[in-house]
């Protein structure tokens, strides 16, 4: 586990995760459409996958889509919460993200929607993963990006420093693509890749798609968040400034949730690997027809002949 400070309340966010357990399947838009993107993705891969575990896995909608892949056999999942595990196809279990229970070299492919955003230790749970990979086995994912939910987070915001004289954080901060991008390099996986995506879906009023964020875990299970309940002067004054901004002409409301794909494969002798310096064999100079300068001269480019030159 990570040493530093905890940034979400594991605790809190299993016990609020589970409340909306029975639900799920009436809130899947999101997790839907991650599971169709990351599918496809998996169906272009040239290879078989015998092995597969869907990480927190909600109700197992991602790892029954790529269960119907040609190329994926046998399906496991991983879910935090009890309540949703039984709502997998067997076999489940339970465990966190970042506390896996798996043998190095477990699965050929390891899938996971939008759960990792929420872990306390993303570093640890990535070098988890790539261990519970096998050689040349494939990990793909999606998290929140970090401009998700910027519009709902803006208004709670300035409604709380408006009328409570101060704010506390409301929204879960989420990392950008890059950052995601760094991780995978640093947990040691092969070939990382790293995409992003933004979705704008249409919530009947703020209300609702704030109940949509709770029941997804995407509540305010922050370490640091204020334990007093927002107000529902603030709440009320949040869901006008939402409305006046970001309404749609039919009195519904509009929210952007960016997704980060990551993808990346646990190392093996088999991979396409970077040249190691000076073995190049064709010079880029050449390639680019110019004349190679020392460091810090300025490159000159060579005129072809007269004669040879296109006439305008």
């Amino acid at each position: 586990m990570s040493e530093g400070p905890l940034l979400f309340d594991r605790r809190l966010l299993r016990e609020r995760r589970a409340r909306f357990a029975a639900e799920i399947e009436d809130r899947e838009v999101l997790i839907g459409h991650v599971a169709g993107e990351i599918a496809d993705r998996v169906a272009i891969m040239l290879r078989a996958f015998p092995r597969a575990l869907d990480l927190g896995a909600y109700h197992g909608l991602l790892g029954r889509t790529i269960a119907e892949l040609p190329s994926v056999e046998d399906v496991f999942y991983a879910e935090s919460v009890l309540a949703y595990a039984r709502r997998c196809p067997p076999p489940a279990i339970v465990c966190d993200e970042d506390l896996l229970p798996f043998k190095d070299g477990a699965f050929n492919l390891v899938v996971s929607g939008l759960a990792l955003h929420r872990v306390n230790d993303l570093p640890g749970s990535l070098i988890q993963i790539r261990r519970a990979l096998a050689p040349d086995g494939l990990f793909m994912a999606a998290a929140l990006g970090a401009n998700a939910l910027g519009e709902l987070r803006e208004c709670l915001l300035e409604a709380e420093e408006e009328i409570e004289g101060g704010v506390s954080p409301r929204v879960a901060p989420f990392a950008d693509v890059r950052s995601y991008g760094a991780l995978l390099q640093r947990a040691g996986f092969a070939l990382p890749v790293t995409d992003t995506e933004e979705l704008e879906v249409i919530y009947p009023s703020p209300r609702a798609l704030m109940q949509e964020i709770r029941a997804l875990g995407g509540g305010n299970v922050l370490v640091a968040r204020s334990k007093k309940p927002l107000s529902r002067r603030v709440l009320m004054r949040a869901e006008d400034l939402y409305r006046s901004r970001y309404g749609t002409p039919d009195g519904k409301v509009a929210a952007t949730f960016q997704f980060v794909f990551m993808s990346g494969w646990g190392p093996d002798p088999s991979q396409q690997k970077p040249l190691k310096p000076g073995s190049a064999q064709s010079r880029l100079a050449d390639a680019l027809n110019t004349t190679e300068q020392p460091g810090g001269a300025k490159a000159s480019f060579r005129r072809p002949p007269s004669g040879d030159r296109d006439r305008r």
